[in-house]
């Protein structure tokens, strides 16, 4: 599921995006923490789906473990 996260210096400062978009996976869970339901969140960013809900949840989740995080940056 992290495989829809991306992380690359050249997109909105190297913060995690959904893979292919500006939507930063931090709007997604603050919109969720929030209270909005997960069809709000669909209408708000409808370039998105549900699975990349679900892994901004996963990538969420694996860093409150507090523990190392692998990733690759994309470069252009």
């Amino acid at each position: 599921m992290i495989t829809r996260v991306e992380i690359n210096p050249k997109v909105c400062h190297g913060k995690p995006v959904i893979k292919g978009t500006r939507v930063l996976v931090s709007n997604i869970l603050g919109a969720l923490g929030a209270g909005d339901s997960i069809e709000e969140v669909l209408e708000d960013y409808p370039n998105i789906t549900r699975e990349d809900i679900n892994a901004s949840l996963t990538f969420g989740s694996k860093l409150a473990q507090f523990e190392e995080l692998p990733y690759e940056t994309t470069s252009l």
